[in-house]
């Protein structure tokens, strides 16, 4: 190491600590144990653009350990990113680019928002299977139009999570030599030496899941770290983990080594102090000339490589044109606009279960969209989630669109966020809705990062039967529900299940959470456009005395409870409403018109818990719900068991209206 490329990684030191001293909030720990390694990818060995960040070809940097983001935010200012001054010594303050952990699409050069440690791992992962699969289809002999690596940056925290065993799993399993995990091996966490909880051989652990690991043993050491990261490079046929052995908050005089450094300033005085033992006489939050010196030729050669690609790029569209219009459209992703207007798509009429109307929907999607791109966590029989006619995707067939994730519920998101976050490729994952539990970890990032994820997830009643109570699905929907920026469907038939995933692959800020049947559902013969809307009357009468409002297999209850009460001179309205989401981002004159406020005698039927419709029943209103837990059980009588009949709906309705 030069002393240019010290007074660099300095720079990253004291900069960080600064900005997080002036926070009074932060994680100085990390931004300084591991700044040689950060510095050492970031100006040597990885391919990025700071002029134009969004460069579809540029390698992938994860910062997996989220909290050490001002590690990310001073190298995104020193390269030049629009991470201005002002937005360093904003750290952590309202409106500022620099929050407390990095968020995609909110600062340029973030690639994807970290906070829940071990999910930047898997995003990771699901980075270098986007490429490998867009490498497959688009790269051509002296055309490597797609051709990168994907870079994570872990602590001993995210090695501790299940998530990234699940991820290094399968990425090991599947070969995948284009990602690279640096490991910030500083064995020290917040409540202190991870000997008390940590002591297993991290580098054997990955050995066995078929990674490539090498050992750099002193994180200061440039020299080596770069060898080691050649060499990482090197192997194309398994993923690689590069243990670096670090001293948490090195420099401080007083807090390095120590989890006092991890999670908190470390003080006026500290910093101070950190700044003499340093050689560091600058004043506070300055770039150093000798810095931006050292830097501009690098920023220089990485814009040189852009405009090589660029040029290489241009002759590829000239050779081969319908390919490069094809991995043009891919990354647009507007293909399933062009189910607007199929009537083919919209008009169904066979009664199946939803799960089987999903399968049916999601192969016709699939012949008009090439990039769709998923599986299910060892469900597919299951969950129908199997595009017909496509290969799998392998370490030997990567061309394959169909995708096996293993029993790994968590990870499956996590790395479907990364296959998003890379673009070019619309996934779709799959479960039991039971399981979804294990999935809303990472779909909380997928809301909080606008991604627009598709769920399928099935056997979402208590309609499972005879599995009982630890795989019937009670408290989910209301779960989701609560959930900022994601739409939950539950579609009644074939029809609205078009509905469901027309609106989930034309909605690109928010993921899609899709609630199936196991059981056979009544076919309402309505055009499933008009659950675009989220919720619309599927049967009314004139003078109406009471709405009831269902989702799923129950609206074929509701529906057949109408006829009894009409029977009873009892006038219904019934209201399917599929997504509750949808329904309130209509005009209020629409949702007047479907529950207009003066009709205020309301059932909701729904076979879970009763959260999500108090808002919508009121206080002269019912709700048939869960309030307990399943059991085992064939699912009509537990329906009947727990009232969900015709008849009950029915009887029900009738109480409330004499009640009136």
């Amino acid at each position: 190491m030069n002393d240019a490329q010290q007074l660099c990684i300095n720079c990253i030191r004291v900069l960080s600590a600064e900005a997080i001293e002036k926070a009074k909030s932060g994680h100085p720990g990390i931004t300084m144990g591991a700044a040689p390694m950060a510095f050492e990818l970031w100006s040597g060995k990885m391919k990025h653009s700071p002029k134009h960040p969004e460069w579809f070809n540029r390698d992938r940097f994860v910062l997996s350990a989220g909290h050490g983001s001002m590690l990310l935010y001073s190298l995104l200012h020193m390269f030049g990113y629009g991470v201005s001054m002002d937005d360093i010594k904003n750290f952590r303050q309202l409106g500022s680019i620099t929050p407390g952990h990095p968020e995609v699409g909110h600062t340029p050069g973030v690639d994807a928002s970290t906070g829940p440690l071990g999910q930047g791992f898997a995003n990771a992962v699901g980075m270098a299977i986007a490429e490998k699969h867009l490498a497959s289809h688009f790269n051509r002999d002296g055309y490597k139009i797609i051709d990168h690596y994907s870079y994570a940056l872990c602590g001993d925290g995210c090695m501790m999570e299940g998530i990234s065993y699940e991820a290094a799993s399968l990425a090991g399993t599947l070969g995948l030599g284009k990602v690279i995990v640096l490991y910030d091996s500083n064995s020290v966490t917040i409540e202190g030496d991870i000997s008390v909880t940590f002591k297993e051989d991290v580098r054997a652990r990955f050995e066995a899941m078929g990674w490539q690991t090498l050992y750099v043993e002193d994180g200061t050491d440039t020299d080596a770290i770069g060898k080691a990261i050649d060499a990482a490079k090197a192997e194309l046929s398994k993923p690689s983990l590069i243990e670096i052995k670090t001293i948490i908050g090195y420099g401080s005089p007083n807090k390095a080594g120590s989890n006092s450094s991890h999670g908190a300033p470390l003080g006026e005085d500290e910093v101070e102090a950190t700044k003499k033992n340093l050689n560091w006489g600058y004043e506070p939050f300055t770039v150093p000339d000798e810095v931006k010196d050292y830097i501009a030729p690098i920023t220089e050669r990485l814009e040189k490589e852009k405009a090589e690609w660029d040029k290489l790029y241009a002759d590829y569209r000239r050779t081969y044109p319908e390919l490069a219009a094809e991995l043009e459209a891919w990354i647009k992703d507007d293909f399933a606009q062009d189910l607007a207007n199929d009537d083919d798509f919209w008009n169904n009429d066979e009664e199946c279960a939803t799960r089987n109307s999903s399968s049916k929907i999601l192969n016709k999607a699939a012949k008009i969209m090439p990039n769709l791109f998923g599986g299910s966590a060892d469900l597919s029989p299951s969950n129908m989630s199997v595009m017909s006619g496509r290969d799998y995707f392998t370490s030997d067939t990567p061309q394959g669109s169909n995708f096996h994730f293993g029993i790994r519920e968590l990870a499956m998101t996590a790395v479907a966020n990364g296959i998003l976050l890379h673009g070019g490729l619309r996934p779709y994952i799959a479960t039991f809705f039971v399981f979804s539990d294990y999935v809303k970890p990472a779909l909380r990032v997928s809301a909080i990062s606008s991604l627009p994820l598709v769920n399928i997830f099935t056997h979402d009643s208590i309609g499972v039967g005879e599995d009982g109570p630890t795989h019937q699905p009670v408290e989910q929907l209301a779960s989701f529900r609560s959930m900022p920026n994601c739409l939950v469907f539950r579609p009644c038939d074939t029809n609205e299940t078009a509905a469901a995933w027309y609106t989930a692959l034309n909605r690109k800020d928010m993921p899609t959470v899709m609630a199936y049947t196991r059981q056979k559902t009544k076919n309402l013969g309505i055009d499933g456009r008009k659950a675009l809307k989220g919720g619309y009357i599927v049967r009314d009468s004139e003078n109406v005395d009471i709405i009831i409002i269902a989702t799923g297999s129950e609206v074929g209850i509701a529906y057949d409870a109408y006829d009894i009460l009409k029977e009873r001179g009892i006038n219904a309205r019934i209201v399917s409403m599929p997504c509750v989401e949808l329904f309130e981002e209509q005009s209020e004159e629409y949702k007047q018109s479907v529950l207009p406020k003066d009709i205020d005698r309301r059932i909701a039927v729904e076979a879970s818990s009763d959260q999500s419709w108090y808002r919508y029943v009121g206080i002269k209103g019912e709700i048939i719900g869960m309030k307990e837990f399943g059991r085992s059980g064939p699912y009509v009588k537990l329906f009947d068991y727990y009232g969900f009949t015709a008849q009950n709906v029915a009887d029900t309705a009738e109480r409330i209206v004499k009640n009136g």
